[in-house]
């Protein structure tokens, strides 16, 4: 029997892909807003590693990223049609069969037929044409599945932490039973068991309810998650179930997980007074630093990135306004995707 792996963030990488905002993208109305987020988010990758950019012009973002010259060497660049930005979502998802690297291309259908994704469900593919992965790198396509980055994580020990409202959305997978859902990913990425959260929302929030917002492995017995304090607040009563539940999940050996609690986010509204889904459990684990979305808002931010060293006391956590990024309901997290050691060519 084949054996599979599904490697959690912390495993060594080589590239993290960004998917870069563009005229034809929702983000038009505040262009250069969200391109200053996008070019602080590259310059701190850059610094440590390769950085994948898939984008509409190649021209324009060596320009956006011209003061990181120095950093080149780390830059691919790579033409694609897109219709968005959130790489998490359409990216390829890595998997190790045999010890070998595959990356699954999954459907991605716009979180449930929500935007148009005809380009962005193509950009797998696209960067296997252009050979961005290495050779021995094989791609493996999934189309008779929907799924999205952002709904996984994975403890690298055969376990999966994520939600019964995103994987059992009806525009996703409505053919297939909870059962067979849950089968079907067991089979795929060589998986033990799956735990599921049934409680935790975040207002504004397009994908229905994905993990990454929510609840996030820091290690194989560590879980941080986002915590509501306030009584008032419209979150309370769904993060306190969520937070009773996660004190049942036991990890893969058996014993409770380490929790440490993540600040509710400020609460931040768009012009037509719509919360947005801010969330300090959208970070970024890389090689050697941890990439942590700030919201302007001092207090907060530097209180959220006290508690992720908790879980992280051998890796810097580095604060990155990510306030653009959340008027289209996303955060830093959302824009990113990591890829394993020897995954890539160049």
């Amino acid at each position: 029997m084949s054996q599979l792996l599904l490697p959690p963030e912390w495993y060594p990488q080589s590239a993290i892909q960004l998917t870069w905002p563009h005229p034809g993208t929702d983000w038009e109305y505040m262009l250069k807003e969200v391109t200053a987020c996008y070019v602080n988010v590259a310059t701190e990758i850059l610094k440590r590693q390769k950085l994948i950019v898939v984008c509409h012009d190649a021209e324009i973002v060596k320009y956006e990223l011209r003061g990181l010259s120095g950093l080149s060497d780390n830059l691919i660049l790579v033409e694609l049609p897109t219709n968005d930005t959130w790489a998490r979502d359409h990216s390829g998802i890595s998997v190790f069969k045999d010890g070998k690297k595959q990356i699954y291309d999954f459907t991605f259908n716009g979180w449930g037929l929500k935007f148009a994704s005809n380009h962005d469900n193509q950009i797998t593919r696209g960067l296997f044409k252009n050979k961005v992965f290495s050779p021995d790198v094989e791609l493996i396509n999934k189309k008779d599945f929907v799924l999205e980055g952002g709904a996984l994580e994975s403890d690298g020990k055969g376990t999966l932490l994520t939600t019964t409202e995103c994987l059992l959305s009806p525009n996703r997978n409505s053919f297939l039973s909870k059962e067979e859902i849950e089968d079907y990913l067991k089979r795929n990425f060589g998986l033990d068991r799956i735990l599921w959260l049934d409680h935790g929302y975040l207002s504004g929030d397009d994908t229905d309810s994905h993990i990454d917002t929510l609840a996030r492995y820091t290690d194989e017995h560590t879980i941080v998650y986002v915590k509501c304090e306030d009584k008032d607040d419209e979150h309370y009563e769904a993060l306190s179930k969520m937070e009773k539940q996660l004190k049942t999940f036991t990890d893969y050996e058996g014993n409770p997980y380490r929790l440490i609690a993540l600040p509710m986010a400020k609460a931040v509204y768009d012009e037509s007074n719509q919360r947005l889904p801010a969330t300090y459990a959208n970070f970024l684990i890389m090689n050697d630093v941890v990439l942590l979305p700030f919201y302007n808002n001092k207090e907060k931010d530097e209180e959220a990135r006290r508690r992720l060293r908790q879980a992280f006391p051998s890796r810097e956590v580095i604060g990155i306004d990510c306030s653009p990024l959340i008027r289209q309901h996303g955060s830093l997290h959302c824009i990113t995707m990591q890829y394993p050691e020897k995954t890539i060519s160049q």
